[in-house]
């Protein structure tokens, strides 16, 4: 895998422009990680934990921040996956990797979608 550097989204990136990474990267998808309070996501880390680091260095906070997959060609209700190690969290009830939390996923999902543009 190439090492691509990690980025804050903060307005918007295109599906290109995320194909593209993930073909550098995994071919078909890239890690992400939402944070949900300030609306913004990290992209391009070989790990969740990469773009975990980043956003806290710009001031996140951990209990805000949800590690995702995104594939780019994959159909609109399937290419968001829920899916991290920095998910599991015992102490507020997320015991595995997946998001439990349906309104957390949900609000991970109008981020994203507010964020990436066609």
């Amino acid at each position: 895998m190439d090492s691509t550097p990690v980025r804050i989204v903060r307005d918007t990136v295109t599906r290109s422009e995320i194909r593209a990474l993930a073909a550098a990267q995994f071919g078909d998808m890239v890690k992400a990680v939402v944070d949900v309070k300030r609306r913004v996501m990290a992209i391009g880390g070989d790990l969740h934990a990469d773009e975990e680091s980043l956003l806290l260095d710009d001031g996140s906070q951990q209990i805000d921040l949800w590690g995702i997959n995104l594939y780019p060609d994959a159909a609109a209700e399937d290419w968001i996956v829920y899916d991290s190690m920095i998910n599991v969290r015992p102490s507020l009830g997320n015991r595995s990797r997946d998001v439990q939390d349906k309104t957390v996923r949900q609000s991970i999902r109008q981020i994203v979608e507010s964020l990436v543009g066609q």
